[in-house]
């Protein structure tokens, strides 16, 4: 496991997608991921309605630490030999990193009953492929008269390296509807080319990363 600390990360409050960013490359110049991101994976979490319950998330003002975010970002790498699928989760109080199993079922809870409007899906995409053509200059962030609904990172916005200066809006939207029906070995393979990889059902995660492994 490793012994790095959530501070020595960077992290803006609301501004995940930009940490799980700049978290995939620490992890990869650290030597605690593979050098070219190749064990990491970026998961976009929301909903047709962007409103996705997730627990032990450290914004929230409620004992059990539960909020409703519209989406979340995390990082999820594959596990190495004799460990587990790790999450990287720089918003959650639980141990850092924690194991896949461990995070699914104490901060996603597949098993708690929700309204199917706050059924969560999942957008799995290659870190690699994540670093290369992510960009966002946080227009999502602004009000109808371009003030900051929070305050923005102090540095300069992400630019994909093919100069696109926006494109979080096409990870974020997620929907049920786009979900894989099945986890065929050809479907899940074919992701590793995928700008905006796979969206899957919460049911299918840990599956998900079973068959990659």
């Amino acid at each position: 496991m490793s012994t790095l600390e959530v501070s020595q990360f960077t992290h803006t409050p609301l501004y995940c997608e930009e940490n799980v960013y700049f978290l995939l490359k620490k992890l990869c110049k650290d030597g605690v991921a593979d050098a070219d991101g190749s064990d990491l994976f970026v998961v976009f979490i929301s909903n047709d309605m962007k409103q996705i319950p997730l627990w032990h998330q450290k914004a929230s003002t409620r004992a059990d630490g539960i909020i409703l975010w519209d989406y979340h970002a995390i990082c999820i790498q594959r596990k190495r030999e004799g460990g587990s699928h790790l999450v990287w989760d720089l918003d959650s109080s639980l141990p850092f990193p924690s194991p896949l199993a461990s995070y699914v079922s104490e901060t996603i809870r597949p098993s708690f009953q929700l309204f199917s409007e706050y059924r969560r899906s999942f957008r799995i995409v290659h870190a690699p492929i994540f670093l290369r053509f992510f960009a966002s200059d946080r227009r999502h962030m602004k009000d109808p008269d371009g003030n900051w609904t929070a305050q923005p990172p102090a540095y300069e916005p992400i630019v994909a390296e093919d100069g696109t200066v926006h494109n979080l809006n096409e990870y974020m939207e997620i929907h049920a509807s786009d979900e894989l029906k099945n986890m065929e070995a050809d479907l899940i393979n074919s992701f590793f080319t995928q700008q905006l990889g796979v969206v899957i059902s919460e049911n299918q995660l840990e599956e998900f990363f079973s068959q990659i492994s």
